[in-house]
């Protein structure tokens, strides 16, 4: 089993390989001393096998680390992070190994002793199904991390959508080395922008931009179906629609909270603006665990659980209401129609400030280009079309919840 990123899933397709990944999970609580690095593998030995309704799973062997799961283990030795990636990447195994065996296992010295790691640490890993083949270190964490998984989460939120409205529907799931991330709208919660969307085309219609999209998977236009009839004498497919939504992610490997924020669907495009300040989360955060395979209490699993299904259904009912989607829309429409007579010099500079790479601040000004609005709401709405076509997740989101500081800088 491999960590696999996946960009615009369905639901369903979302559900199928995170059934998946739950059947190899193994989750155990290791000492240093279990730990060893072995040609840039994580090697464990003299761990108890766990037992649980699969049967018995041995655990010692050897696993290949994730970046992410790599970041971790640097962070946790206290080995700067961008010279483990380099030793791996310069294929320099033999100084990856005795970097993290050294302030492991300590290096005993006559005049200064290095003395060996006395910590436990979390270790999430992937077993392999082909005998020989290494599994996945996944995460490398402390023994006090709060286990929330992405199946057992994308569960709870599902069921606290459908007790706050059940109109609202999926729009598409990502999944990374580091998170989950969903996008839910509510097609019965809708308004006009006008302002907002002047002006503005669909980027996508661009062959090249929606080549750009269709690389990284999936396609959001049903959501122009969707708007039909809320017009008002618009030509179809180019109505001012913007609807109630909101997005939730999860890192079940330690690189972020459980969060829940809105977000305001523009229908034209697929277009999702998020609204960061308005942003819940929970850290997690546990009790010390025993050394070995971790047997999660099911009666502290389901108590977590019960409380993101009240606390999803609460916030959904907040954020997919007339009332607050209508607050946000004014909010837009007032600081939407700024006039942009430079772009290229425009989104230079947002760029720098945002700290947009070359590339991205490339890719924004030819989506400013291709959407046709000459405005600060178009500087939003390009980097929400651009960021559907990157392929990193992470990367995306960041990008969609940094559209509004884009326009109020343009």
């Amino acid at each position: 089993m491999s960590v696999t990123t996946v960009r615009h899933a369905t639901l369903r397709d979302m559900l199928t390989l995170l059934e998946s990944q739950q059947a190899t999970k193994i989750d155990v609580v290791a000492p240093a001393t279990a730990v060893h690095a072995r040609e840039g593998l994580i090697e464990l030995s003299g761990v108890e096998p766990a037992v649980d309704e699969r049967g018995v799973t041995p655990i010692d062997g050897l696993y290949l680390p994730t970046a992410a799961a790599d970041s971790q283990v640097a962070a946790k030795l206290d080995i700067p992070v961008r010279y483990l990636r380099k030793l791996r990447e310069q294929d320099r195994l033999d100084l990856y190994d005795a970097n993290v065996n050294g302030w492991l296992h300590g290096r005993p010295h006559p005049d200064t002793p290095a003395e060996p790691d006395t910590r436990q640490f979390l270790l999430r890993l992937f077993t392999s199904n082909t005998p020989g083949q290494a599994g996945v270190v996944r995460a490398f964490l402390s023994d006090r991390y709060g286990i929330v998984d992405n199946l057992d989460l994308l569960t709870a939120v599902m069921d606290g959508i459908r007790q706050a409205d059940d109109q609202a529907q999926f729009r598409s799931c990502d999944l990374s080395e580091t998170a989950l991330r969903c996008k839910v709208y509510s097609p019965g919660v809708a308004a006009l922008a006008p302002h907002f969307l002047r002006d503005y085309r669909n980027p996508f219609a661009n062959p090249d931009l929606e080549a750009e999209r269709q690389r990284v998977a999936g396609s959001i236009g049903s959501l122009r179906s969707l708007a039909a009839g809320e017009g008002q004498g618009y030509a179809p497919g180019s109505e001012p629609v913007v609807f109630a939504g909101f997005r939730f992610s999860n890192s079940e490997t330690g690189h972020h909270a459980l969060t829940l924020k809105p977000e305001l669907v523009i229908q034209i495009c697929g277009n999702g603006l998020t609204l960061p300040m308005f942003a819940f989360t929970k850290r997690h955060l546990g009790d010390k665990l025993e050394l070995g395979a971790v047997g999660w209490s099911q009666d502290t699993l389901r108590k977590r659980l019960a409380v993101i299904t009240a606390e999803t259904r609460d916030k959904v009912g907040e954020w997919l209401s007339p009332q607050f989607l209508g607050e946000r829309v004014a909010e837009l429409e007032d600081a939407a129609t700024t006039p942009i007579s430079q772009p290229d010099k425009t989104i230079e500079v947002i760029a720098k400030n945002l700290g947009f790479s070359e590339s991205e601040r490339s890719g924004i000004l030819a989506h400013f280009v291709a959407g046709g609005q000459l405005t600060g709401a178009g500087i939003a709405n390009a980097v929400t079309s651009y960021s559907q076509t990157l392929p990193d997740p992470d990367r995306a989101d960041l990008l969609d919840d940094l559209a509004l500081s884009a326009m109020a800088m343009a």
